[in-house]
């Protein structure tokens, strides 16, 4: 007598799950293009399109001073940053400040001086706090996508405050003269967020995926929705993280081998 198949509900009961042998399934697709990736004509025969990203975040993080229970613990110079329940770290708001006061300075007169065009992903409450960036944004014509209302970790938020976080910022981008942003980069979303950017009906795309080099729809929310993947490779987040880039050349030649 044969074994019974895998694919029969009685092989192998203590290790069978409802979504074995699935290519999409819970949102996730690890098919993709395969090896039919679309044939894409960028614009005057370019190679490659590329979308280049500033972060703003400063403003937006965790604080006690923004009605948090603990102070900032990501992406800082500070190695080994861990949060502080019930108090405010100094050096950790001083850091934010930077990037608000100077760090988005130096970037926007570089890019702005080359000519170069990019997407700023900025936090809601960030903007607010900062007029003048926001007209300098508006100014140099840059598209200025949702990064949501707070540089929080959304995967315990639920789903009634973060639906009010993403009507807020979208608000605020409109009070503040950007315009009411089209993109989305939650940055640390959960399995809803998607489902409520789509639901709030004026987004034409999120970022919040890494799961491919170039973008696809998905019609999991009732209607084709783009999804334009990022990335934490090329990323000058590895600056501040174990095994990351030590100095600028290091970057500079990943970002070149990355398009090889």
């Amino acid at each position: 007598m044969s074994p019974p198949s895998p694919s029969t509900p009685t092989a192998f009961p203590l290790s069978r799950h409802e979504n074995d042998g699935k290519s999409s399934y819970g949102g996730r697709d690890v098919v993709g293009y395969a090896s039919n990736p679309p044939i894409v004509k960028w614009p005057r025969g370019a190679k490659v399109a590329l979308n280049l990203v500033l972060n703003y975040e400063e403003g937006g993080e965790n604080c006690l001073l923004h009605g948090d229970g603990e102070s900032e613990k990501l992406l800082s110079e500070i190695v080994g940053a861990s949060a502080i329940v019930g108090q405010r770290h100094a050096n950790i708001e001083s850091l934010y400040d930077y990037g608000a006061r100077a760090g988005f300075w130096r970037l926007h007169d570089l890019l702005v001086r080359k000519q170069v065009p990019c997407t700023v992903f900025a936090v809601g409450m960030a903007l607010e706090r900062n007029p003048p960036a926001c007209k300098a944004m508006a100014r140099a014509g840059w598209e200025v996508a949702s990064h949501g209302y707070r540089w929080w970790d959304y995967q315990n938020v639920d789903e009634a405050m973060e639906r009010e976080h993403i009507q807020r910022t979208v608000k605020i981008h409109e009070e503040m003269g950007l315009g009411r942003p089209v993109g989305m980069y939650q940055g640390k979303p959960n399995v809803n967020t998607r489902k409520l950017v789509v639901e709030e009906g004026g987004f034409l795309y999120d970022s919040d995926s890494y799961a491919d080099d170039l973008p696809y729809w998905t019609t999991e929310y009732g209607k084709p929705h783009l999804i334009i993947p990022y990335t934490l490779s090329e990323n000058d987040m590895r600056f501040a993280i174990p095994n990351g880039f030590s100095h600028g050349g290091e970057f500079f030649t990943y970002l070149k081998d990355s398009l090889r």
